[in-house]
């Protein structure tokens, strides 16, 4: 058992093993003895402990990992020991000394604000490609007068893109390894252009006065002008970086919203439709109907929350993300795993679509017929029957199906969905055509499940009744159970629909159906392709069948309406109507009607 160390390295706070600590201490006192003498040491040995920091935060998933032998010799190995190089300023001299322990690492993209006239970001991206910052200056000219894109762009960059602050920052930026040897090569580096720019100046000074002062001038006015824009576009990119932060943090508190009522959302309707089978939830009697594959409702419910939450998980957490800077990643385990679930989750609700999908694969029909002695000379009516108990709660609802209990409270489907059709026939009696459908994963499966449907009808004193309902037992699910009701009627005979048929007949008449709903409540005679209404007024058929067309445009009109058909045009007119055809031009007038074709030429 091993104890464990708290350490401070950089700022972060580390939990490390004791061994491990006792080898990092060692390996950072080395450092320290190797740049005893060197320019810049404090600076280095910071810059060297900010990376070491850097690389033990990149091996740490989580707060209460501890940091063993193992995360320091990784360290070691990428920061390289402080005996492989040759630690003096002989290094800095004009023929500097190659290491073979350099390595050229990959570039990463920052702001370069030390060669910066504006923003830093056409440096950064000269070290990134590896070329002069001059072409990519020339290209952000083009883009701002040529497409006009180019000030949005490298606003948007100059946001994005992080400054290079640190030597690791800087070294990065350049594709140079971040080791012991390139932190010191880099402050060593600065330090020494610091002490020549001194001794520059100060050779300046010694030199003639007017070589001097034109010198100086020459600088101040550059350093000047550099400073001036410097700070110009600074202020400029602060604005714009307050207002971009104020609009993100909006975003971000819109997200949080969104993502955490979502999510809400969903555990309620969770847990409300998973517990449904343990306890009786209202309503939730139809779905377990209508779900004729038999999936488990808590299943299906449980899948739904991981499909449509985690996508809101992630919005959730990005919110949170624009809110807190320094807000700790999930990590990839945690991000592939939601990723896996969500996956696992839609592909899970396509296989119980599909599944349901299959129960409505086939349909079947099964048919009844009833045969009743009425002489033509009856008049036969047609009514529908409602059912007392159930039908109440079936209009209340409003739905085309409903759960209702029987006698000994099993549970049954209760629908309406019922259809009458009135055919003519040569026979001499009047006959009843019952045909069940319904739908099933197999032939035999939805034969029977329409064999299942409960369906009553009878005829009392010439009036056949008919159920507005039909029944089937629950277990069979809901697979659009249906009932077509084809009452073959003898030609010649007299009919008279109740009212309350209305909402069962169809809406157009065909070779197939001979009445529509608006036939509901009146006497009909039945001929061989029509059924012709005996109590309505003449009125009432003029409304009935009014028609009216008209079509107008410069050349002339037609009108279509029960009187008949009329064209005009700028020299002529054509009437057609039950007195005939009157066609009149400028020169020829034609009649034609019972009595011949007249034609009338006009005289020049």
């Amino acid at each position: 058992m091993n104890k464990t160390v708290n350490i401070n390295l950089a700022g972060i706070f580390f939990h490390i093993d004791e061994d491990a600590y006792l080898k990092l201490q060692r390996y950072l006192e080395a450092i320290k003895r190797s740049f005893t003498d060197s320019q810049g040491r404090s600076e280095i040995i910071s810059d060297i402990e900010a990376r070491i920091a850097e690389l033990f935060n990149e091996r740490v998933k989580h707060d209460k990992q501890v940091i063993g032998i193992k995360e320091v010799d990784d360290v070691i190995t990428i920061m390289g020991q402080p005996e492989d190089y040759i630690v003096d300023d002989e290094i800095f001299e004009d023929e500097p000394k190659q290491y073979t322990t350099n390595k050229t690492a990959s570039r990463k993209l920052f702001r370069d604000t030390d060669n910066s006239y504006v923003g830093g970001v056409s440096a950064g991206l000269a070290h990134y490609f590896g070329i002069d910052a001059i072409w990519i200056r020339l290209i952000w000219i083009l883009l701002i007068f040529g497409a006009g894109t180019g000030v949005l762009l490298y606003i948007l960059l100059w946001i994005l893109l992080p400054e290079a602050v640190t030597t690791s920052d800087k070294l990065m930026m350049k594709g140079e390894p971040v080791n012991i040897s390139n932190i010191e090569k880099k402050i060593k580096d600065g330090i020494t252009t610091v002490t020549d720019t001194v001794t520059d100046v100060a050779k300046n000074v010694s030199d003639s006065v007017s070589d001097a002062a034109k010198n100086v001038d020459f600088k101040k006015k550059s350093n000047s002008l550099k400073s001036t824009s410097t700070s110009f576009f600074d202020t400029i990119g602060n604005v714009f970086m307050f207002l971009l932060k104020i609009v993100a943090k909006c975003i971000g508190v819109f997200l949080i919203f969104i993502g955490a009522s979502t999510l809400i959302g969903l555990i309620i309707a969770m847990f409300t439709v998973g517990i449904s089978d343990a306890i009786n939830v209202p309503g939730f009697d139809l779905v377990d109907t209508a779900n004729a594959a038999g999936t488990p409702v808590w299943l299906v419910s449980l899948l739904a929350l991981f499909a449509v939450g985690i996508p809101f998980f992630f919005i959730f957490y990005l919110g949170l993300k624009i809110l807190i800077n320094n807000l700790k990643s999930i990590g990839n385990i945690a991000k592939y795993s939601l990723l896996g679930l969500w996956f696992v989750s839609i592909i899970g609700l396509i296989i119980i679509g599909i599944t349901q999908a299959t129960e409505h694969a086939f349909d079947a029909t099964v048919n009844e017929k009833m045969e009743y002695s009425i002489t033509t000379n009856d008049t036969l009516s047609i009514k529908m029957i409602d059912n007392n108990a159930y039908n109440k709660s079936m209009h209340k609802n409003g739905n085309s199906f409903q759960i209702v209990y029987g006698d000994n409270d099993e549970k049954h489907i209760y629908s309406s969905d019922i259809e009458l059709v009135i055919k003519s026939t040569e026979d001499t009696l009047v006959s009843l055509h019952v045909e069940k459908t319904a739908d099933g994963r197999s032939f035999q499966s939805a034969k029977e499940r329409a064999e299942n449907i409960n369906y009553n009808y009878t005829i009392v004193n010439n009036t056949v009744e008919l159920d507005k309902y039909l029944t089937t037992n629950a277990i069979n699910k809901f697979s659009d159970q249906e009932v077509i009701l084809i009452l073959y009627v003898p030609e010649g005979m007299v009919i008279h629909l109740n009212k309350n048929t209305r909402s069962f007949l169809n809406h157009y008449t065909s070779s197939n159906n001979l009445v529509t709903y608006k036939d509901a409540g009146q006497l009909l005679k039945i001929k061989n392709d029509e059924a012709v209404c005996l109590d309505c007024t003449e009125k009432e058929a003029e409304e009935e069948y009014k028609v009216k067309i008209n079509v107008n445009d410069e050349k002339g009109s037609i009108n279509i309406n029960n009187d008949g058909l009329e064209i005009k045009t700028e020299d002529s007119n054509v009437k057609i109507n039950k007195n005939g055809v009157r066609a009149n031009t400028d020169e020829v007038k034609v009649h034609i009607d019972e009595d011949g074709i007249q034609i009338n030429q006009e005289e020049e």
